[in-house]
Parts: structure tokens; C-alpha cells; sequence
């Protein structure tokens, strides 16, 4: 541990023990993290909210689809409620973005710092907004109502500031503190901020260290990529602001499709001290005295808002030195009532000392649901620091008295079994690992999920929504994802809900063509049809590169999957009928599969309609296939690899390939965006490689791969998230990775198998012993399920329903008859006709 990260975490733990104090506990010495958590004996580590740490993940190149984007911030598991900074450019930092940024602010855009608001790279902070999603790689993410306090006169319109160089202020990270439920900075200004949150309100202190000019500013149309509209006002008798912002535009400025409203956000500000003045601003003039404001930012002409647009108001405090005022906020996506009654039942007179003790004991619960042995402080740090990032989202949605907005905009209530309504599904990304995590922690969670997917396909025409944003769908990215995430939800256990409605209307999208599936619209990136060219995929039996998909290869690929999980969900249904068609359908990557790709290798390749193979083909090209190459992608079959291992011409030939894929012709690693021509596992398209592996009979090459992937792409520093997070899907491979298990199959429960890193653990029904894990011990030597030997390289899903123990004897060197025998590898599942 460094010296910066021994400061850092001594502070993180003396904040605890102050907060304790004052909640009435004893406090904890400041050096018993490390030591008295972790023991000799097998016992597992305690106090698990000491060893996150949020900022791991927030530095990142500000080109920011290399950036780990996830976001510290005051929230509770799930919650609706993110309380955290929106980071500022400064001139330096414009320098280095590569010119992006640079030449939209020469054009009069607006311009946000990085998707979530942070960025640990920037020295600035332009207010605290209530609301953020965590490790997208689009921008315009929510970040709505960002909260400045401010000590300057308001001498010109904050929405003329095109870099908040004026309304903003300095910070540094050694005047900083983010551990879970709890965010704290202190601002060049002289004002510090401490924030926590419930689920659906947050609460801040601000302390003026000078009470001249002391203000705050409500930035109500400054949500993360523009607003349609927005609405403030200050009643200073009671002490209050209230307002709305209309806002979307979420990946707005890759197509206009998204360049829309499509969600409401309603607050409820409460201050505890007298407002003593106010002001206003509406585009590029000030109003002072004025008490409210009207207008949104607007998208701009291509996805960017343009500078000089946009509402707000301040509030003048009247405050003395050192004094503190405190701000208690509710929101609601339905109405300001309900952003009231938010407010009064979840803060329900508590002091911000009990808001904040009561949000650390929320990510105690939830974190302490994966129990781990480990005398390795900083493999725990990155491991609970993945697991918290992993139940960011989806997001309640739904308020305290159950009603949320539907996607046809009408008010619903949660009803039947469902508690509550959940929205923010980044589909694409979190069908892979995150949402089984999710429903393998708590089933009841799972099941409500899946309800509100359910809900949100139901109020928009039947389409289910790959990329669902608050009260909008999207269309963000390619392929069904829902189809296989609902497959999932029933697999692992989460089926308190209409499973039965669910299936009939994924069975209805996977059969029958909507007008839009036929349209264009919104395509490639934005495609609103569930299915994209749905008649390609019936008559050719692929989706061709003259289709309205994002390429047709890739698209195939993802479908594929879908149609996978449907023929899982269908048997499970006693459907035997759809199964054996549905799973048929998942065999049609190999109608894409071109064995004379190039001279010498086959590759999944594009195909044109009358048949013939794309013309362009590079293997090793990142543009041919969504976010990744033919090379990547040629692993993403993850329910046949023993089809795949034949048509490349068998395991050995499978084997060797994949060792090129992850390393150069002189041995070397490589794992992470060197070319297109090996893995990138930092990204969804190469995920899954290393576990191919286990259909060539050479587990102990998963093994290897998934350690030093672990070992060289997951730090525990804050550049240490390989790329975007993506609402915590690569965290979750991370848990997984760890735990050495995998869920590989769209649809079903069944875990592939590594070897853990932790010398004991506990998930849900399963509990792994290891004994000998160490950075050394790597290879699985030998394993017990239920005290009886095998050696399979996966388990079945028996431990959904009942106590499973698996006993590891790690080695430092392969034992190459694990996993080697065609009967131990982990199964495929092809058409009945292979």
C-alpha cells in the first residue's frame, strides 16, 4: 500500500469512528481494518464497507470510452438517490481530450466533463447533482439538478460560462472522502460538503468557513446532456426550493433519435437556515430578487446543447462564519407530492449522522451477502470495491407510496407480488454477469426487476427495450438482451413474477416482425425494434449486412444468444415444442461462419442477402462489428463451444488459436487494447474468451488467462477499471472471476469453473474452499463437490435450490486431466441436426 493509499484509508476509517461516535457506538482503533478483520483462522473478512474504495475506477484518458466513467458518490444498493460531484473542465484538460471537447465548445456546445459527472483527473467541481449513472460509455446519463454552493456575486448567467470557469470551484483529493453512503470535499471556496443519501433523498451539509455572499445555486436545467425544459422557484418563508426538470438525450449526439425528453424529475429542496435574498437566470440574463425561472437547455442542433441556454435561480443564506445549513432533498419521476412524501418518509426527522449510518449499514447488508477469507487487504479492496459497483443499478424507480411513470408517460403502482418499480437496464452490457449476480444476492430483487422489464415492454407496444433510461426507452446498442436477462432471472431462482406473460411476449417478438423490427428508425444505433430485420433472421436464417441492424454479423451473433435463453425459458415452462425450435434458431452463427474467410483461417464473417460473403473483410478490424473485431467476436458463442471447437477444425486448433488471440508470437500477454487483432477483456465482445478455453479440454489455460487478466487489468488505484463499467457488468466479471466461477450460458444457471483467488468464500447456496489460493497457486490441482471428486470444469444448477460445497487444492503448476476428458468439460447445445 502507498503512502497516498495509507493516508486515504486512515482518514476513511477515523470518518468512521467519528460517525459511530456520534450515533452512540463505541469508536474502532484506526488500525483494525487489516488486522482484526482478517484472521489466521478461516474465518471470514468483517466490516466489508472498509475495504471500498469508490475512486478506484475514476481516472481514466478523457477520450472516454477508455475510462473506467464510474462515479463516488452518496447512494444506498438500488437506489434512485445518487448524490455526488459534476466535474468541470479546465483549459488543460481540454488540451488533453484529444481535441473533442476543444472543437464542440469552439462550435458554442456544452460540453460534460465525462459520463457520470467525475473524473479523477479534473480539479474542479460545478455542483452535486441528485441523481448519475455509474460507468456508461455514452454521455447524458441523468446528472439532473446539480446544487453549487457558491461565494462570488452573480455578476453574469451561469449558461455563459461555457467551462464553469467562473461557477465553479477547486478541489483536491487530499481534502476528499467517498466511501459507501457518504461523499465529503472540501472546496477551494471555502466550503465543505458532506453528503448521504436514502433511496429516494439525499441530505447535504454545507459549512461557509466565510458568510459573506454565501449561496447556493440551483442549476435546475443542467441535467448531464441539456433538458427540454426546467422549472425552479424559492419560498423563502418556508425555507424552501422547488422545481422539475424535463430532460433524455441519452447517447443524444450519435444520432438524432435520442435527441428527445423522455423523462420528469421533481425536487423538493428544504433548507434549515433563513433564505435572505434570491436570483434568477434565463439564458444569458440575470434577474436578481427573482424568485424563480423557466427553460431548459435544449439539445442543440446534433446532440450537444448550445451555450447561453438554460434556467436557474441561487438563494442567499444567511449564515454566519463557520456556519452550517443544511439541505434535505426528495425526489420523485411522478409528481412533487410524491417528491414530498419521499422526503418526509424516508429522512422522517433523522439527523444526517443517522442518514448516513443508516446507508452504510444498507452496503453492509448487501455487501456481506458474499463473505470471502483473505489476508490480502488489497485484492479485498478491489473485490468489494467490484461487488459495490455491481449493485448501482437498475435503480428503484418507483416511489414510497408505489407509483412510477410508465413508458406510454401514464402513472402507474407497482402491484401483485412486485415491490418495487426499477429502471436504468444498459441491456447489451448486463445480460452477460451483473444481473445474475444481482438475482443470485436476492432473488426478491431479481424477480421485481424482471417485473419492471416486463412492465416497461407491456407500456411501449410490446417492444422490450435493449437500453432503458428512466421513463424512456433508448434503443441504445444491438441484439435482445431483455430476451436472455428474463431467461436468466428464472434460471437463478428470481421467478416471483408473471413468468408465464413474460415468455408469451418474448415468444411473440421472437416469432412475429413489428413495423418496427421492418424500420429503419433510429438505426444503427438507436434500432427500435426488438428484433432488427426479424424477417432476414426467418428466411436466411442470419441477419445480413443490407438489414436495418448495427452490422449484421455481430447482430446474428447476439440473437443467437437470445434465441438460446427463449429455447432454456421454454423447456423450463414444459414448452418442448418452442424449446426444440428456439434452440434450433441458436444454431444459425453458423450460417456466418465462413471456413475461407482468409487464406488460411475461418471467421464469423458479414453476409450479403443474396448469400455471398462481404466483400470487406479484415479479421482484425474494430469497425466491422459493434465495438469490437471478427477475431473478438469469434468466441461469442457461448452456448456451443464444442460446435464451434469442429468448425475450426477441432479442440487443438481451437486451443491454438486462442492462444494467439491472447498472446503475441513471443509469449507476451496481451489482454487489453493493444489491436483488434487479439482480446480486449475489457470490454463485453471479449469477456467471455477466457472460458472458451474449457470446450478444448485445457481448463487450466481459463485458469491462467482469467488470473492474469485479473492480475494485469484490476487495480487498486483509480485507474483500476479496464474501460467503462457499464452499470457494473465488468465489475461483476470481476466477482465471478474471483470467486473462480462464471455464468456462461444466456439462460441457464450452470457455472464454468477457474480457480478462485480467495482461500474461502461464500455466494447464495455456495460456498468455495481453496485453501492455497495465493497470486502463485493458480491451477486448480483438484476438486470436491460435496465432498465428492471430480473433474468437471463446471457444476450444474443444483445450487440454486440447495447448500453446495466445492473444495479446491490449488497448485502452483496445471493439472492438464482437469477438465480434459470430453465428459468433464462443460456442455454444448446445438441443433438436434449437427
Amino acid at each position: 500500500m502507498n503512502q497516498n493509499k495509507v493516508a486515504r484509508h486512515l482518514a476513511l476509517v477515523s470518518l468512521s469512528s467519528a460517525i459511530l461516535t456520534a450515533c452512540g457506538q463505541a469508536p474502532r482503533a484506526q488500525n483494525q481494518h487489516a488486522d482484526a478483520s482478517v484472521s489466521a483462522s478461516s474465518n471470514y473478512v468483517t466490516d466489508v464497507v472498509s475495504y471500498v474504495d469508490p475512486l478506484i475506477g475514476t481516472q481514466g484518458p478523457f477520450n472516454h470510452r477508455q475510462a473506467g466513467n464510474v462515479t463516488p458518490g452518496a447512494l444506498v444498493p438500488f437506489g434512485m438517490f445518487n448524490f455526488g460531484p459534476e466535474h468541470a473542465y479546465t483549459e488543460d484538460l481540454l488540451a488533453e481530450s484529444e481535441g473533442i471537447s476543444k472543437k464542440i465548445l469552439q462550435e458554442k456546445k456544452r460540453v460534460p466533463v465525462s459520463p457520470g459527472g467525475y473524473n479523477y483527473q479534473a480539479s474542479r467541481v460545478k455542483g452535486f447533482s441528485f441523481t448519475r449513472l455509474s460507468g456508461t460509455g455514452c454521455l447524458g446519463a441523468s446528472g439532473d439538478i446539480p446544487v453549487m454552493p457558491f461565494t462570488k456575486d452573480v455578476t453574469f448567467s451561469p449558461a455563459t460560462d461555457p467551462i464553469n470557469a467562473y461557477f465553479s470551484a477547486g478541489f483536491s483529493h487530499d481534502n476528499e472522502t467517498a466511501i459507501p453512503g457518504y461523499y465529503q470535499v472540501g472546496l477551494d471556496n471555502g466550503v465543505n460538503v458532506e453528503l448521504a443519501a436514502t433511496t429516494r433523498t439525499g441530505i447535504a451539509n454545507f459549512t461557509y468557513e466565510q458568510a459573506d455572499n454565501a449561496k447556493l445555486l440551483f442549476r435546475t436545467s443542467y441535467s448531464q446532456l441539456g433538458s427540454g425544459d426546467a422549472y425552479v422557484k424559492v419560498d423563502a418563508k418556508k425555507g424552501e426550493v422547488t422545481g422539475y426538470v424535463t430532460s433524455g438525450n441519452f447517447c443524444g449526439y450519435l444520432g438524432e433519435h435520442n435527441q428527445r425528453d423522455y423523462y420528469t424529475l421533481h425536487f423538493v429542496a428544504k433548507l434549515d437556515k433563513p433564505i435572505s435574498g434570491s436570483g434568477a437566470w434565463k439564458d444569458g440574463d440575470v434577474f436578481k430578487g427573482q424568485n424563480s425561472a423557466k427553460g431548459g437547455m435544449g439539445y442543440g442542433d446534433n446532440g450537444w446543447p448550445d451555450i447561453g441556454k438554460g434556467s436557474g435561480v441561487w438563494v442567499d443564506l444567511d449564515l454566519d462564519a463557520g456556519e452550517t445549513v443544511q439541505m434535505r432533498v426528495g425526489i420523485s419521476y411522478v409528481s412533487l407530492d410524491n417528491a414530498r412524501e419521499n422526503l418526509k418518509k424516508e429522512q422522517a426527522g433523522q439527523n444526517f449522522a443517522e442518514v448516513r449510518k443508516g446507508a452504510q449499514g444498507a452496503w453492509e447488508q448487501e455487501l456481506s451477502k458474499v463473505k470471502v477469507e483473505s489476508d490480502d487487504t488489497s485484492k479485498l479492496r478491489v473485490f468489494y470495491t467490484a461487488l459495490y459497483h455491481s449493485l448501482y443499478h437498475p435503480n428503484i424507480f418507483s416511489d414510497v407510496n408505489g407509483q412510477y411513470i410508465g413508458f406510454d408517460q401514464q402513472v402507474y403502482t407497482v402491484k401483485g407480488t412486485q415491490t418495487h418499480q426499477y429502471a436504468n437496464f444498459s441491456g447489451w452490457d448486463v445480460y452477460r454477469s451483473q444481473l445474475q449476480l444481482v438475482a443470485l444476492l436476492d432473488k426478491k430483487r431479481g424477480s421485481d426487476i424482471a417485473q419492471s422489464l416486463f412492465n416497461q415492454a407491456s407500456q411501449y407496444n410490446g417492444v422490450w427495450d435493449r437500453w432503458t433510461h428512466n421513463a424512456g426507452a433508448t434503443g441504445v446498442m444491438s441484439g435482445d438482451p431483455a430476451t436472455i436477462a428474463i431467461a436468466n432471472f428464472v434460471a437463478f431462482g428470481a421467478d416471483d413474477f408473471d413468468v408465464g406473460g413474460a415468455y408469451q411476449s418474448l415468444r411473440k417478438a421472437a416469432t412475429e416482425p413489428t413495423e418496427f423490427d421492418l424500420s429503419e428508425t433510429g438505426c444503427p444505433v438507436f434500432c427500435r425494434g426488438q428484433k432488427p430485420s426479424l424477417d432476414q433472421w426467418q428466411t436466411l436464417g442470419y441477419i445480413s449486412d443490407q438489414s436495418n441492424s448495427w452490422e449484421g454479423a455481430s447482430e446474428t451473433l447476439e440473437q443467437a444468444s437470445s434465441y438460446f435463453s427463449l429455447s432454456q425459458l421454454a423447456a423450463r415452462l414444459g414448452k418442448q415444442g418452442d424449446a426444440a425450435r428456439f434452440v434450433n434458431e441458436a444454431g444459425f452463427w453458423r450460417n456466418i461462419y465462413n471456413p475461407s474467410a482468409t487464406e488460411s483461417l475461418g471467421y464469423i464473417q458479414g453476409r450479403n442477402k443474396d448469400g455471398s460473403w462481404k466483400d470487406e473483410f479484415d479479421p482484425f478490424s474494430g469497425h466491422l462489428f459493434v465495438e469490437g473485431s471478427p477475431a473478438q467476436y469469434l468466441w461469442m458463442i457461448p452456448h456451443d463451444g464444442a460446435g464451434l471447437a469442429k468448425v475450426l477444425g477441432g479442440e487443438q486448433a481451437m486451443s491454438q488459436r486462442l492462444d494467439s488471440h491472447f498472446r503475441k508470437a513471443d509469449g507476451s500477454w496481451v489482454l487489453y487494447r493493444d489491436s483488434a487483432e487479439f482480446a480486449d477483456v475489457s470490454n463485453q465482445p471479449s469477456i467471455l474468451s477466457p472460458w472458451m478455453y474449457l470446450h478444448t479440454g485445457e481448463a487450466y489455460k481459463t485458469q491462467q488467462t482469467v488470473r492474469e487478466t485479473m492480475k494485469q487489468l484490476w487495480l487498486d488505484a483509480p485507474d483500476g477499471i479496464p474501460g467503462q463499467d457499464d452499470l457494473g457488468q465488468m465489475s461483476s466479471w470481476y466477482v465471478f472471476s474471483s470467486l473462480g466461477l462464471y455464468p456462461k450460458y444466456p439462460g441457464r444457471a450452470d457455472l464454468v469453473l477457474s480457480s478462485p483467488q480467495f482461500k474461502r468464500a461464500s455466494i447464495g447456496n455456495l460456498t468455495l474452499n481453496a485453501p492455497q489460493a495465493s497470486a502463485e497457486h493458480i491451477y486448480i490441482d483438484a476438486m470436491k463437490v460435496n465432498g465428492e471428486a471430480t473433474l468437471n470444469s463446471w457444476i450444474n444448477e443444483s445450487y440454486i435450490n440447495e447448500p453446495v460445497t466445492l473444495d479446491f487444492t490449488l497448485s502452483k503448476t496445471p493439472n492438464k486431466a482437469f477438465g480434459s476428458a470430453v465428459e468433464n468439460r462443460p456442455p454444448s447445445y446445438g441443433p438436434a441436426t449437427q
